[in-house]
């Protein structure tokens, strides 16, 4: 870049119009990659690949960004991980705290299964901010989410009614009175693990109605805020990192996630005391605590159908994607479904060095 052109860039008042639909193109190159192990039962192969295609798009994108908050820790499967630096670094480039999952949902991906996503979170730290995206030390937290209306209606009450650590029976009556609806139409998600069968049991005497989920809990986390949301509230344990790309979805929304950790025995217990987070272990976090400050980028590609979003798709011609484009700064949500043309389209590998033509799935390839 010449002089003029970086000065430019750098003095530029609102960098993310420059840069966004880059960090979609990753997202849509890991789905596209992905694709192909759809169903074969590698999960790390699927996760090796999306990564790839996400670090191959990364290497071409001018800015300085850091990982915070990566995957891999806690199944030790192959991921883009923390301290990872990703783009060109050149000394003009715009400084972003990144968090990324290149696969939500990889147990789904690999039994072929739905609501699979490549999801990514940027973050410019505003002034006197040492990073835009939190990073939590534990592998799980507790987490309630739910969407503005919700939010907007416990701000008129005037008092903090609402808390992660309150019984599930006083919960669910004041977000079904914020959403002016009846407790039995109220439409509540949890994963489906054996830790959550007693709050399960308690939904269900209470006449909620039930939708349970096998993986993927950043699409569960962020869609009470999604306009046309599937469901009203996201409630349960699920991972850490998860819980951060949710907050920065959140954020561009104007929903809320509360969390707390959830250490799952005495040592990870102690290691979160080791790492100084001792007095904090009970503290409640907000979406502002999350994913701090107006800079922030969520974008995000379907593998595989996700509610409100379908996955790839190919015809004779075409590899179809959705996306979801989201800014804090100004809330705008862009839905954005590409036609991706088989005889040009095209994926930087980091791998390879270089781009690779994509190729029809051979079970497509005979329809």
């Amino acid at each position: 870049m010449n002089t003029v052109a970086s000065n430019q860039v750098e003095n530029y008042p609102d960098i993310e119009r420059l840069i966004q639909f880059d960090f979609v193109r990753a997202t849509e190159g890991a789905a596209l990659t992905v694709y192909r192990w759809l169903g074969r039962g590698d999960k790390e192969k699927a996760d090796a690949a999306a990564s790839d295609a996400i670090r191959g798009m990364f290497d071409l994108m001018d800015i300085r960004g850091e990982v915070v908050i990566g995957e891999g820790i806690k199944d030790k499967a192959p991921g883009i991980f923390k301290g990872e630096k990703l783009g060109k670094w050149t000394p003009h480039a715009p400084l972003y705290d990144i968090a990324v999952d290149p696969i939500d949902g990889t147990t789904n991906v690999s039994k072929g299964t739905g609501s699979s996503l490549s999801v990514i979170a940027a973050a410019a730290p505003e002034p006197g901010v040492e990073c835009a995206l939190l990073d939590i030390p534990c592998f799980y937290v507790m987490k309630l989410a739910y969407g503005p209306q919700v939010k907007n209606y416990i701000r008129s009450l005037g008092v903090d009614c609402l808390k992660l650590t309150s019984p599930v029976d006083e919960l669910l009556p004041i977000i079904a009175r914020g959403l002016r609806k009846r407790l039995t139409d109220l439409v509540v998600c949890v994963l489906d693990r054996p830790r959550h069968e007693r709050l399960i049991a308690e939904i269900r005497s209470m006449g909620c109605a039930l939708r349970l989920i096998g993986d993927g809990d950043v699409t569960a986390a962020m869609l009470p805020s999604l306009p046309g949301g599937s469901i009203d509230v996201y409630i349960g344990i699920g991972g850490a990192p998860e819980a951060v790309l949710a907050a920065a979805a959140i954020k561009c929304l104007g929903g809320e996630i509360q969390i707390r950790l959830w250490p799952k025995d005495e040592s990870e217990r102690q290691y979160l005391i080791e790492q100084g987070w001792g007095d904090r272990l009970d503290q409640i976090f907000y979406t502002d605590d999350l994913a701090k400050g107006g800079n922030i980028i969520f974008c995000a590609t379907a593998i595989t159908d996700c509610p409100g979003i379908p996955g790839v798709r190919f015809t004779d011609k075409y590899a179809i994607t959705t996306s979801l484009l989201m800014r804090a700064k100004n809330r705008t949500i862009r839905k954005i479904e590409t036609y991706h043309n088989l005889n040009y389209k095209t994926i930087r590998l980091r791998s390879e060095k270089g781009e690779k033509f994509v190729s029809m799935p051979k079970s497509e390839a005979f329809l």
